[in-house]
């Protein structure tokens, strides 16, 4: 584990390499898993004030589902979630040419929305957990995404380098070039 400002590193952040392949995958970090997408208060307050605009984007089972249940919920856990389908996808999940998005994220580049997505699906596959006053953040591995890591290895793109945008969304781009010069030190030995 590496500590870099208020965080905690994982060492697999730059052990590891990765590339989303939706081609292969499908989207399915959306629909597999026990609970939706992890949400902060904040988040909440962001999609709710667009969510009508977002609406728009979404299968008219959603749209129901978000009528009926909202669009989050507090998992056994206790832990914020966006609301899911009884079939397990993501309610601002969508198929387009048999991949699973994110309606929320087509709206924002749309440019009908401020909010793109939440940060826990933009940081995907990196999860943060809070420890202590600092935020943990590990690789999360799992078979679905076999087909991204074999991508990755094959570009030689590590996590945290795939993820520079999303990073640097959450904890800005000081943080992040400062953490590129860790992930080269470590390089070097």
């Amino acid at each position: 584990m590496i500590i870099h400002e208020q965080t905690i590193l994982s060492e697999d952040l730059f052990e590891k390499n990765f590339i989303c392949n939706l081609s292969k995958c499908k989207g399915a970090c959306c629909v597999e898993g026990d609970q939706g997408a992890p949400l902060s208060k904040e988040e909440i307050e962001l999609i709710a004030n667009d969510i009508e605009a977002i609406k728009p984007y979404l299968t008219d089972a959603s749209i129901h589902a978000i009528n009926q249940k909202g669009f989050w919920e507090t998992d056994p856990e206790g832990d914020l979630v966006t609301t899911c389908l009884p079939s397990g996808e993501c309610n601002f999940s969508r198929y387009e040419n048999g991949i699973l998005s994110c309606g929320m994220e087509q709206a924002w580049k749309d440019g009908k929305t401020t909010f793109r997505k939440p940060i826990s699906c933009h940081l995907y596959p990196i999860r943060i957990k809070q420890v202590g006053e600092y935020d943990a953040l590990n690789y999360h591995t799992w078979d679905v995404c076999k087909p991204a890591c074999k991508l990755g290895d094959e570009h030689k793109v590590p996590v945290y380098s795939f993820l520079k945008d999303a990073l640097i969304r959450k904890y800005g781009e000081s943080w992040y070039n400062e953490l590129d010069g860790i992930a080269q030190a470590l390089r070097e030995g």
